[in-house]
């Protein structure tokens, strides 16, 4: 007799349930900060809470297709209409769709790194072979090459994804390299999950418009602050849009995340005040951190920043782990560039951003008194 695991899928062999071990830690402990999930530390707005309770006393019932909420993006990007915007679970279970409907085993998706890890997470699931591009490194700065991405290409090559702006890094790639790729005519996915911060000026969803192969995707998770929430959605051509759709997981979406999602929409004050806040908060870090010496902290539109403490004479997950002593999560980035000094922070409060900057000063510039600390 076969045993059970005889009749798994092959490529799902060895492929572990994701646990991220930081946001366990400080689920499990709420007195540390949260300074590493790209979380907003802000809750949400009064308009939200009130549309969760309204449609929380509603949760008896089946959601429907969501087109209230879908005509509202639509609207917010210049689209025709809801036939444009497909929603999901966060955008990472909108990856996942977009990854099963292109993807068959051994196929490549290409992504742009450093980046975020779902890219990885879902073409594993589905049997095919991630193609890493680095960005370049050159002077201190870390830079799109749109020509290396062209230039991984191959007859096996399915999906390309590029983050705009790109985590963890911060930093956006020229608008005339999204057309290039984009005239590849291959499935190209634009990550836009940190894009208020800038401005829609920065969004490509006008791509949509004009190359059938392009999709935008987004969160509220970000600027909205609603990561508990899970509301992701996609934009693109509605024959794409249709086609992808029919992944979709009957009433993927709860009623009181649609409708929540809608308030957030309609709720410009909230918006603006917690893209204020961050981008503030950026400023603060840049100039308070910016100072210490040998210390490069990288521009940022997110609500996180890259930095590196090689030349200061640190690793960065010592930094990471004198900050945790410090009451605060901070996020080790793995060794690039030949570099080990890496790693990463969120904007937390006003009050966590001081201790942060405290922690991060006084390691940095005394390592040794530091690593005694801890």
């Amino acid at each position: 007799m076969k045993k059970i695991e005889d009749y798994y899928v092959p490529w799902l062999k060895n492929i572990k349930m994701y646990i991220s071990s930081h946001i366990e830690l400080a689920w499990r402990d709420k007195s540390l900060a949260r300074m590493m999930s790209n979380e907003n530390p802000n809750p949400p707005s009064a308009k939200v809470m009130e549309a969760i309770v309204t449609y929380g006393k509603m949760a008896n019932r089946y959601a429907d297709q969501g087109l209230v909420v879908r005509s509202k993006i639509a609207e917010l990007n210049g689209l025709d209409g809801p036939a444009n915007v497909m929603l999901g679970n966060g955008s990472s279970e909108v990856f996942d769709m977009v990854w099963r409907s292109f993807l068959q085993p051994g196929e490549e998706v290409i992504q742009h790194t450093p980046c975020f890890g779902i890219y990885q997470l879902r073409c594993d699931i589905c049997g095919g072979k991630l193609v890493s591009v680095p960005m370049k490194y050159e002077n201190r700065e870390l830079r799109f090459d749109a020509a290396a991405v062209v230039a991984a290409i191959t007859p096996k090559t399915k999906i390309i994804v590029i983050a705009n702006p790109n985590n963890p890094t911060g930093n956006f790639m020229a608008a005339a390299d999204f057309v290039k790729i984009a005239e590849t005519g291959l499935p190209f996915v634009v990550d836009e999950a940190y894009v208020e911060f800038a401005g829609m000026g920065k969004s490509q969803v006008g791509l949509t418009k004009k190359y059938e192969n392009t999709m935008i995707t987004r969160t509220l998770s970000k600027a909205y602050g609603l990561a508990g929430m899970r509301f992701g959605y996609l934009l693109a051509n509605k024959k794409v849009v249709d086609q992808l759709a029919a992944t979709l997981i009957p009433w993927n979406v709860s009623t009181i995340a649609m409708w929540a999602a809608l308030a957030a929409f309609d709720d410009l004050e909230g918006l603006a005040e917690r893209i204020k806040f961050n981008n503030d908060q950026i400023a603060y870090f840049r100039k308070e951190l910016g100072a210490v010496p040998g210390l490069i902290v990288y521009p940022s539109y997110g609500n996180y920043l890259l930095l590196d403490a090689k030349d200061c004479g640190v690793a960065g997950d010592e930094v990471v782990a004198y900050a945790q002593k410090q009451g605060l999560i901070l996020r080790p980035q793995s060794a690039m560039y030949g570099h080990n000094g890496w790693f990463r922070l969120t904007i937390g409060t006003a009050d966590e951003n001081r201790r942060a900057v405290k922690a991060i000063r006084e390691f940095c510039t005394a390592p040794a008194a530091g690593a005694a600390k801890r």
